[in-house]
């Protein structure tokens, strides 16, 4: 009998120190400032650093105090990969990357946003990544162990190289373009007889520079203020994918926030979208005549062709092996 009331005390004991450590035990709920490191792989001015700059702003008015917020630009905590495997393990706690960049990796249907004139305008590209995207893409964030928090804008990409003005989908055969390093680029590059050549975003200057490819393709913000008219000749605007750029955050510190602090965050990271798709959009006008004033030559070519010639990527077998082809139709049909 001794025996068992012995154990029974230990028990419990154990029991009631489990509920005081998981109770009242959330991140947040004391006055220790939560540490968080983001990750961007961008220059001050780069889109993914005016993202996190903007998500900090409102996240210090809605939570005072709560969060210790340090941006580290210039993929000073290495490229894109390793800022997201870094917030998967736990050692960043955030970054802002190219939708369709390195995550593809850990959630392949991204890649979506890599398919080429999928989206019309910009509005389009909101409604879907705000709705039928968004909706689709949490779970399967959620499973790698990422917290999504949304998708602010890069724009429209288009082609620069130093060979030759591009006027129509055939003038791309033969020259090696810069891409992200994934399928879906390189079935684009394939369909436009053009060789896909992967380079991280943070050496693309000095690759071109050194001619080590004849061009990339970004949106315009980033050719701007990444200073690609520098060491490029030629700009297509031919706007084959909307770039987005995913905002996330490891998933148990997120987890493990007061649900005070989520809704904080949340409301940040939606706020902070709405203001820089705005804030990018009313500048692409200035950097454009800024490009032309510096050199580069811009012409506005035959997009039909380019629409025609790039159909093959949606049937290429090791697309839809990454992108659910019903996915893809659910997206479309939601534009209707």
């Amino acid at each position: 009998m001794k025996k068992w009331k012995a154990w029974l005390a230990v028990g419990t004991l154990v029991l009631s120190m489990g509920l005081i450590a998981g109770c009242g035990n959330k991140t947040g709920n004391d006055d220790k400032p939560i540490d968080v490191k983001v990750a961007v792989i961008g220059n001050s001015n780069h889109q993914s650093t005016i993202m996190a700059k903007m998500f900090k702003e409102k996240l210090d008015k809605k939570a005072p105090g709560k969060f210790k917020i340090q941006i580290y630009e210039n993929g000073s905590l290495g490229d894109e990969r390793a800022a997201v495997e870094g917030v998967k393990m736990g050692t960043i706690q955030m970054t802002v990357v190219t939708m369709d960049g390195a995550v593809p990796a850990w959630v392949p249907d991204t890649q979506i946003m890599s398919l080429p004139y999928l989206f019309q305008d910009k509005q389009e590209a909101y409604k879907a990544l705000d709705g039928v995207i968004y909706n689709h893409l949490v779970p399967q964030f959620e499973k790698q162990g990422f917290k999504y928090l949304g998708a602010g804008e890069l724009g429209f990409r288009h082609f620069t190289n130093n060979k030759k003005p591009i006027h129509s989908a055939n003038d791309m055969a033969g020259l090696s373009i810069r891409v992200q390093e994934a399928p879906v680029w390189f079935a684009l590059m394939k369909s436009l007889d053009a060789s896909a050549t992967p380079v991280s975003f943070s050496e693309l200057y000095t690759a071109l520079q050194q001619g080590m490819v004849d061009g990339e393709e970004n949106p315009i913000a980033s050719i701007y203020t990444s200073k690609f008219y520098e060491v490029q000749k030629y700009l297509a605007l031919d706007g084959h994918t909307y770039a987005a750029v995913s905002m996330i955050m490891n998933k148990n510190l997120y987890d493990n926030l007061t649900p005070e602090l989520k809704k904080a965050v949340d409301e940040a990271a939606k706020e902070a979208i709405l203001e820089q798709r705005k804030a990018i959009d009313a500048i692409e006008n200035d950097y454009l005549a800024k490009l032309k004033d510096n050199g580069m030559q811009i012409t506005i070519p035959d997009k039909t062709s380019f629409i025609e010639k790039t159909k093959p990527v949606f049937d290429d077998p090791e697309v839809k092996k990454l992108v659910t082809p019903s996915f893809v139709q659910e997206v479309r049909e939601s534009l209707k």
